[in-house]
């Protein structure tokens, strides 16, 4: 978790991979947040989906509820993340690659309008094969948007990890870039993955703590309907 526990403010993050049994692919989407409107929110579990919801609809009205209130996690024959709305395009039962699934879900999104930092929006999904794709969508320095795709293999005890930002806390944040980052997957557990996530993201000492929610899924490969998930807020937990 070295490579997590570098990032300063890394904004949102989603992480794809397998868990070290070799049984269950894992998802996981967590939020950290600097802004008032940000961090009230939490994650909850409803109708086959983990949502960004508001602790505090005034707060949330203060930043702009159309980029903070979204379904990150969206389960069924596959799972599709994301730290937007795109999420709800991304079709978890297409029978194609993970990445051309992608490619389809996002070919009419940008970056984010939320200037000076244009957060970059980041997608994943896991489909019924033995693979996984990351997307990531950014502003380049003439306003363009660049996409980038990742496509690899799930393997046991590893996964892949991008977040909106670089890891930098300064402004304006800057995004993101390269290829997603690997990470060891060794937690037994749903419960044992978001717990060890949470505390990766924890501050150092003399620095703000950012963190708002972590969620994890751990959902058995060939059958992904077929999971279990941990959700950390940070007044709460649960386990479903």
């Amino acid at each position: 978790m070295e490579n997590l526990r570098k990032l300063v403010y890394p904004g949102r993050i989603l992480a794809l991979g397998r868990d070290s049994s070799g049984r269950s692919n894992v998802v996981v989407y967590a939020i950290t947040g600097r802004s008032l409107a940000s961090r009230a929110r939490k994650l909850v579990f409803d109708s086959g989906a983990i949502w960004t919801k508001p602790t505090d609809d005034d707060a949330v009205k203060k930043g702009n509820p159309d980029l903070l209130v979204y379904p990150a996690i969206v389960l069924g024959p596959g799972i599709a993340v994301s730290n937007g709305k795109q999420t709800a395009g991304i079709d978890v039962r297409f029978q194609g690659s993970p990445v051309e699934a992608l490619d389809r879900a996002l070919e009419k999104w940008t970056y984010e309008p939320d200037a000076p930092n244009y957060t970059p929006r980041i997608s994943g999904c896991v489909l019924s094969a033995d693979r996984a794709a990351i997307s990531l969508i950014r502003r380049s320095e003439n306003a363009e948007a660049l996409r980038s795709f990742f496509e690899f293999p799930l393997v046991a005890g590893r996964a892949r990890m991008i977040a909106t930002y670089s890891g930098e806390n300064r402004d304006p944040l800057p995004s993101f870039a390269g290829e997603p980052v690997e990470i060891e997957m060794s937690a037994p557990s749903a419960e044992a993955a978001a717990e060890a996530i949470y505390e990766t993201l924890g501050p150092g000492e003399g620095r703000p703590d950012f963190r708002v929610a972590v969620a994890c899924v751990f959902a058995r490969a060939g059958a992904m309907d077929d999971y279990r998930l941990h959700i950390i807020n940070r007044a709460e937990r649960s386990t479903r």
